[in-house]
């Protein structure tokens, strides 16, 4: 037997079949970190149109984790599919790097600052925790393939950056935005500070629901509830029901708030010698949360009868007047709200309307102050029980049960807040017209998804003004003086602003802390103190449209794209906006993209106590970052998104059926030179021309999902391409082809042609989500320059206007071909058939079928995969699902070729060669068979 083996145009390429990302990932990125990859991606789009996408800047605080990985690997993905466009994408990546959580882990390790270090010490020792904390998340984010200006970041506590912040302060003060003064805002006891809308998140909390009597018990009060309820007199006490959920708030007491329109009922309570009051509407409520028996309903009137009657404070010796409050509800407690204008948004107004003053009995931390009857030195959250304790002494409590519901924790040290009313500075959603001109702006903005829109409006109208000042050590000062006897802002305060921004760009916020007032201020020294406070972080990363857009060459304003989780419609994105409306009176964003939080295969959120987390880390040293990638690209982050140890396996899985085609493309470039072997459009066979429409058309479906940021639908189609077009169907069929054709044949290079246009187009559709796998098939490409990620998508050649075989024509035979085989596998499991190749079928068709049929003459053979394949339109065989068709299928007579396998009756017709097919002679000695179809 001769060995023909040498004849055959085997597949051959060095590009590995087992991916090995783990361990090949980390040697190519080392490659694009020592060659510039990042800077070679800046020097090719150069002058080109821009592309802006803004980073929304992490915390420098931990680890990262698998929310952190999907956010940054959907910012890679558009970056690289818009330079693809042929677009200048530059990418900046930037940290959040003050605040209160990196004050926990310093003073966790040295102390609480002014305590056991003095601040600038403390200063210090944050700057440098942050920096550490940059830097591992640095390598991580890397380590995923984001390319970005690594070497260049911003970091919000950059000298330059941080300077800056102030100026765009300046700015916002210069527009008429910012104001001082004394409201109620989320306070954190824990850290003793302040807390903006955007840091507050809701969890359960257990809490005592009760209800108190006010008492009325003087002769003047009676007389008054006797008037309003039309009663003739009223010998007995009388309480003024309220229900809280706050008995810490009792202290602070000043005032019950009822509403003028809703009716109250006086009741006789069995077995008490007290009238009570409570609304009509939850009188019934009432008494079976408390027990009491109502006896009888004495009379009714309407809350505004009831204005001005002076109650008593149920423990101290304070009169509590009843106010009017359209805020007063029926939908819990008794109508009558407890009023302390230092702990409550509705109190508060209440209080500026009545002159209420602020009583302030609650410090920084928590803490009763040292003059605070019965509970000084008590702690907010442990005091509740021993206030109860001082009203059932007093005879004031008439309920009280725990309960479970949702309440405001601060979202950094997860602890319950407070409200708190304390001086403060400011931003007004209405003095300078601050909330119309965002309302406006959100309009002109793309929201993606579009509900987007809606809920960043609803953000806006249910914000209050922005409290920006924290009582904090870490963070940029509020570099303002303000007059000591009135509170006043110096009248230069925009010039002496510069100044300092000025010197904290050497020095950084130091420059603030350090200064003397005199320096600045001079003879006006005395009359002006520097004020305190710190700026809330959300200030610091929300005018980054200013301190890194506006300032970085390689970037604009305003952003083409923000892209950050859900959550940041109550974050970062209304911090941006509201902050570039201040400063330019327009969005810093185009469009605005939120994906959703990743979960378990069971619904839940990630959690270490669940046991559930996936660290981003374990999965790139085990499967790769491109694994990770393309689970990424290939869950629709809309909604949430859900990963799982499982879920990684089988999307490996796909990587391989992704990795597996592209080494098939290359292996079979072999020998291949576009400028002497490539093959005219026009010259090429009909098979060949059809996969390239085919791969053309799908390109224009790839380019619309990249940049409509359906990147699932990118992973779909790309996969089922994978699957059916090419393994299932053009990459089988051509393979005797190439394989056993003359190396120089038309036919052979016309396919191997089709397959460098493939392999070209598909190595920069997978390179924005493929990243590390896409270089590496790069390198292996043929007369590939430069790297794909300064590469445009691939341009396919002009295809001939005509052909034999329309679209519908090729439909026709993948469903014919389909059947064919779904009929040889039938006989395969029935021992009829070793394979395809022993087979000879004859097709019964009719109508558009046979029309079909007609146009491909003796190739259908190689269409199905077959050694003999005929039609005819007469009936018989065994009919099939398709209709029109049934099929006849027989041993293929003759004897089977040793070259192509194939069972022919023309084996041996050469003396010369025995054991081959007419067919493999002629691919031997001569020019080469000719192919007309496939």
């Amino acid at each position: 037997m001769t060995d023909y083996k040498s004849t055959l145009n085997l597949p051959r390429t060095d590009f590995p079949m087992k991916a090995n990302l783990a361990q090949s990932e980390p040697a190519r990125l080392q490659y694009w970190i020592d060659s510039g990859l990042y800077q070679q991606v800046r020097e090719a789009r150069q002058g080109r149109e821009k592309f802006i996408l803004h980073d929304g800047p992490p915390y420098a605080n931990g680890d990262i984790h698998i929310g952190h990985a999907v956010n940054k690997i959907l910012k890679d993905i558009i970056v690289k599919a818009r330079t693809l466009d042929g677009l200048d994408a530059p990418y900046v990546p930037g940290w959040d790097c003050h605040g209160l959580p990196i004050e926990n882990q310093v003073e966790k390790k040295i102390g609480r600052a002014g305590d056991k270090v003095d601040q600038a010490t403390f200063r210090a020792k944050c700057r440098e925790y942050a920096m550490q904390q940059v830097q591992c998340q640095r390598q991580d984010f890397i380590r995923l393939g984001v390319l970005g200006d690594w070497d260049h970041p911003y970091l919000t506590m950059d000298f330059r950056t941080e300077a800056d912040i102030v100026r765009a302060l300046g700015k916002v003060i210069a527009n008429g935005h910012l104001y001082k003064g004394v409201k109620p805002v989320y306070w954190s006891v824990v850290g003793g500070s302040a807390m903006a809308e955007a840091e507050v998140e809701y969890q359960d909390k257990q809490s005592w629901s009760i209800d108190v009597a006010y008492p009325v018990a003087s002769a003047q009060g009676r007389q008054q509830l006797a008037s309003a309820f039309a009663q003739a007199g009223l010998e007995q006490d009388v309480g003024l029901v309220i229900w809280t959920t706050t008995p810490w708030t009792l202290p602070s007491s000043q005032a019950i708030s009822v509403h003028p329109e809703l009716e109250y009922q006086l009741v006789r309570i069995e077995g008490q010698d007290r009238l009570l009051v409570v609304a009509a509407a939850l009188l019934e409520s009432f008494a079976q949360r408390s027990g009491l028996a109502i006896t009888k309903v004495l009379a009714t009137c309407q809350g505004a009868a009831l204005q001005g009657l002076q109650t008593q404070h149920p423990f101290y010796a304070r009169s509590i007047p009843v106010l009017l409050g359209e805020h007063v509800t029926t939908d819990a407690g008794t109508g009558l709200v407890h009023t302390a204008p230092d702990h409550g948004e509705d109190d508060f107004r209440m209080g500026q309307i009545y002159g209420l003053e602020i009583l302030n009995y609650v410090d920084d931390h928590g803490l009763f102050r040292p003059g605070v009857e019965l509970f000084a030195g008590e702690h907010v959250y442990k005091v509740d029980e021993k206030v109860m304790a001082v009203l059932k002494e007093r005879g004031a409590l008439l309920s009280a049960h725990q309960f479970t519901h949702s309440y405001p924790h601060c979202w950094r040290t997860k602890t319950p807040l407070i409200f708190r009313a304390t001086p403060q500075w400011f931003i007004s959603m209405d003095q300078a017209g601050l909330l119309n001109e965002a309302r406006a702006a959100v309009a002109q903005v793309d929201w993606i998804p579009g509900w987007g829109r809606a809920r960043i409006e609803a953000m806006l109208e249910s914000s209050p003004d922005w409290c920006i000042s924290r009582q904090r050590t870490w963070g940029v000062p509020i570099t303002l003086f303000i007059h000591r006897r009135d509170q006043t802002l110096h009248p230069r305060t925009a010039e002496l602003i510069g100044q300092v921004a000025q010197r904290m760009e050497q020095t950084g916020i130091e420059a603030w802390f350090e200064l003397d007032v005199q320096e600045l201020l001079g003879d006006e020294a005395g009359d002006y103190a520097k004020v305190t406070d710190t700026l809330d972080v959300w200030f610091d990363s929300g005018v980054t449209h200013d301190t890194v857009m506006r300032q970085r060459e390689a970037l604009g304003f305003p952003a083409d794209l923000y892209l950050e989780g859900s959550d940041q419609h109550r974050g970062w994105f209304q911090s941006s906006l509201k902050t570039s409306i201040a400063i330019n009176h327009a969005a810093p964003y185009r469009a605005v993209l939120t994906h959703g939080f990743t979960v378990d295969a069971d619904g839940r959120k990630m959690s270490k106590s669940l046991g559930n987390v996936v660290a981003p880390q374990s999965v790139m040293n085990q499967l790769g970052a491109d694994v990770l990638r393309l689970w990424v690209a290939a869950t629709d982050f809309s909604g949430e998104m859900t990963v799982s140890d499982e879920i990684l396996r089988r999307t490996s899985d796909s990587y391989r059926r992704i990795r597996n085609t592209a080494r098939y493309l290359l292996a079979n470039l072999d020998g291949f030179n576009l400028p002497t072997d490539s093959v005219a459009p026009e010259q090429m066979v009909e098979l060949d021309t059809w996969v390239l429409e085919r791969s053309r058309e799908l390109q224009q479906q790839i380019l619309r999902d990249y940049q409509d940021y359906r990147f699932h639908l990118i992973y779909q189609r790309l996969h089922n391409f994978c699957i059916n077009e090419l393994g299932g169907f053009y990459l089988d069929v051509i393979k005797d082809r190439i394989y056993t054709g003359a190396r120089q044949s038309l036919a052979r290079r016309s396919a191997q042609t089709a397959i460098y246009h493939l392999a070209q187009a598909f190595v920069r559709w997978i390179a924005p989500i493929l990243s590390f796998t896409a270089d590496e098939m790069w390198s292996y490409l043929p007369d590939a320059q430069g790297s794909v990620f300064t590469a445009e998508w691939h341009v396919f050649p002009a295809l001939p206007a005509t052909h034999s075989l329309s679209d519908q024509d090729w439909q026709n035979l993948l469903a014919i071909r389909e059947a064919v085989n779904g009929a040889i596998e039938k006989a395969r499991k029935e021992g009829q058939l070793g394979g395809s190749l022993e087979a000879s079928v004859q097709l019964h068709a009719q109508g558009e079928l046979l029309a079909t049929l007609k146009k491909t003459g003796d190739e259908l053979r190689f269409l199905l995969i077959t050694s003999a394949a005929t039609f005819t339109e007469a009936s018989g065989g065994v009919a099939t699902e398709l209709p029109g068709l049934a099929i006849t299928l027989h041993t293929a007579p003759g004897t089977k070729c040793v070259r192509c396998w194939h069972v022919r009756e023309d084996v041996g017709s050469l003396p010369k060669h025995p054991e081959l097919c007419s067919r493999c002679v002629e691919n031997i000695e001569g020019a080469g068979e000719s192919r007309r179809l496939a």
